[in-house]
């Protein structure tokens, strides 16, 4: 495994001076924006890739630090309702797919996206319960309408670039937010349909991130580091669906955390050891959501964590069986 960082909070840096400070921090895979919500500040594909010398330059960029990408990533929603908003996102996540291929990387990052309830719809309606009945119709028109064949026509357009690694984050507000939406969307769609998978999005959720790793052996194409806080109180008082604003601190159920603040050394280090048992060797990539933190601080308190808690080296052979 390699310990990596998201490097949107480090937009205020040039990408060269944000990969030095990372490699100086003992980082090596950095996971780059390419679009979509994460936005392209570090790699404006459309400039980058319309001139090989470009190319080379910011691959020297990143071997100057000593440093891989893990992934592009271009969270959008693909099936929005909307279709200016949809078209523009497969345009970048097709964009991201040519800057994969262009640096050899077989892996983007991006969200299974929300339709509407109908054709006519303007915006995207997540279903969160079955009953009463039009909810259970309105996912059937989502899945088989829209989710599963813009999915199955998006993973045959990336093979084209060479990527084969469709790495869906796990993400309530889309369609695919859990195991088991994961799963039956990589059975309709196939196999390069996968998770980005983070815990902080499940852990809220009520799900056991360790028990979600072992039913998603093999799935797992990519891994957020990130740590969520749920607040006894307001979860006793008002359940985990909130939609109150993040910065409500006191008042949120829960609340997006660096890796150790929502869960300690114990957690953390029982989520890596089944990434390892399943077959999982990418990287760890930090993302930074913490509102009670500076972005250096939340880095730099997430980095050292997780040099204690990653796998950094192959297993030894089981010389004592």
């Amino acid at each position: 495994m390699k310990l990596g960082v998201l490097t949107v909070p480090l937009y205020a840096m040039s990408a060269g001076d944000a990969f030095k400070y990372l490699s100086d921090l003992g980082v090596q895979t950095v996971e780059i924006g390419a679009g979509g919500y994460p936005g392209n500040t570090h790699f404006n594909v459309s400039e980058i890739l319309s001139d090989p010398a470009k190319i080379e330059a910011y691959k020297k960029l990143l071997s100057d630090s000593n440093l891989e990408i893990s992934a592009f990533s271009v969270h959008s929603n693909h099936v929005h309702p909307n279709r200016e908003i949809a078209d523009k996102a497969h345009t970048e996540f097709i964009n991201a797919c040519k800057a994969a291929q262009a640096f050899g990387i077989d892996t983007v990052v991006t969200f299974s996206g929300c339709p509407g309830d109908h054709p006519g719809a303007k915006n995207p309606n997540w279903v969160t319960c079955s009953w009463p009945p039009e909810y259970s119709e309105t996912l059937k028109y989502q899945w088989d309408e829209c989710l599963v064949p813009y999915w199955k026509k998006a993973a045959k357009e990336a093979a084209e670039y060479g990527v084969t690694k469709i790495a869906l984050e796990l993400h309530p507000g889309f369609c695919v937010y859990n195991t088991s939406t994961l799963l039956q969307l990589r059975s309709e769609a196939g196999d390069a349909i996968g998770a980005n998978f983070d815990p902080s999005h499940l852990f809220w959720q009520g799900i056991n991130p360790v028990e979600a790793i072992k039913q998603l052996k093999g799935a797992i194409y990519h891994f957020h580091a990130k740590d969520t806080k749920l607040d006894a109180h307001n979860v006793s008082v008002n359940g985990v669906l909130d939609t109150g604003s993040y910065g409500d601190i006191l008042g949120r159920s829960w609340l997006f955390r660096t890796v150790g603040y929502g869960h300690g050394y114990s957690v953390w280090k029982d989520i890596i050891s089944t990434l390892r048992a399943t077959g999982y060797e990418g990287a760890i990539s930090i993302e930074h959501e913490d509102a009670l933190m500076s972005v250096k601080e939340g880095l730099e308190s997430a980095i050292k964590f997780l040099q204690n808690v990653i796998l950094f080296e192959k297993p030894a052979e089981m010389w004592w069986a």
